[in-house]
């Protein structure tokens, strides 16, 4: 009985803690920048109705580069986590499978030959390209068994040759050079509009995922065990991939291929609450948005007073992360 209020106290405890932070974050987003903007112009902004330029600031720029910033992070993170289940595998995230390469392939693709597309024809092409992205990947990693270094072998070869194959498009394609910046990964200069465009994937995918968070943690047990307990294996798995592609490929189509958000995150959860993803679910779509909201207004400062693509952040955390992670290999629990 003991053991159980410590554990709902961990739960809640943390949960209001990245809820603080979270809201912390967004407030310091919206704050900072080549021009600083004091605390209370940015409470003030939010009841104007007519505003000054710094609140206009925060309104139109500010303000939904930190919203899109939590999304973001939050459909990677739930992303990377249900990867990690579905394929059992510790090192499974977005990037590594291929699924970030393939979805800003289709949509450079997509730019360079129909430069007037709308918005939400160019998140459906990131759909099509994250889905063949990782179909790729668990084609050439699942052959005679999936390891965490076939896996990293697959995954770096193909993203390499997607990305080789995007840059090539860029090199050859005059309209295409306009998505350089977005192609590191960037939530800089999104408005309103992108957020329209984002949010109803967003809260469809998180919204099913947390739905699908029981039959995850029993499909975790084993294949075996799950179709015992009366799961439909197959048709969790079927699911899971496509919420991965959905909360990727629209974070994808707005914000570019930002990395090991996905790879990170879940692992961060595990530690702190165990392996039930009734709790990893949640806890990695607050874990997330924290994480990219935090490194974006640390890309900011990296290059003062010029801003840098909030992957840059990302990777200089990730990749060392993820070479611990291929390190340690077969020790990793799930």
């Amino acid at each position: 009985m003991e053991s159980i209020v410590k554990g709902k106290v961990k739960i809640y405890s943390t949960a209001i803690t990245a809820i603080v932070l979270l809201i912390l974050g967004i407030i310091i987003s919206v704050s900072v920048g080549v021009a600083d903007v004091d605390l209370l112009m940015v409470l003030k902004s939010f009841f104007e109705t007519n505003p000054s330029k710094d609140q206009l600031i925060i309104q139109t720029l500010r303000l939904p580069r930190a919203i899109i910033g939590a999304l973001v992070g939050a459909n990677l993170a739930v992303a990377g986590a249900l990867m990690q289940a579905i394929t059992r595998n510790s090192l499974a995230s977005p990037q590594v499978f291929g699924v970030n390469a393939g979805a800003s392939l289709f949509i450079v693709t997509a730019f360079a030959l129909f430069p007037s597309l709308s918005s939400p024809s160019l998140v459906f092409s990131a759909f099509i390209g994250a889905a063949i992205g990782g179909i790729t990947v668990y084609s050439f990693a699942s052959g005679g068994g999936m390891t965490h270094v076939k896996l990293a072998l697959a995954g770096m070869a193909v993203h390499f040759l997607l990305s080789s194959l995007t840059q090539g498009i860029i090199i050859f394609s005059e309209q295409a050079k306009d998505v350089l910046y977005w192609l590191v990964g960037s939530i800089n200069g999104k408005s309103w509009t992108h957020i329209m465009i984002i949010l109803p994937w967003s809260i469809s995918g998180l919204f099913i995922a947390l739905l699908l968070s029981r039959s995850i943690s029993i499909l975790v047990l084993g294949e075996s065990t799950a179709q015992g307990l009366g799961q439909q294996v197959n048709r969790i798995r079927i699911l899971a991939g496509i919420l991965v592609i959905i909360l990727a490929g629209s974070s994808v189509a707005v914000a570019g291929p930002i990395g090991f958000v996905g790879l990170i995150v879940p692992h961060i959860v595990r530690r702190v609450l165990g392996g039930d993803y009734q709790r990893i679910i949640p806890f990695s779509a607050l874990f997330g948005a924290i994480l990219l909201v935090y490194a974006d207004i640390l890309a900011r400062f990296i290059a003062y007073p010029f801003e840098s693509p909030v992957g840059i952040v990302t990777a200089i955390i990730g990749a060392p992360f993820f070479l611990y992670l291929a390190r340690k290999g077969r020790h990793i629990k799930q």
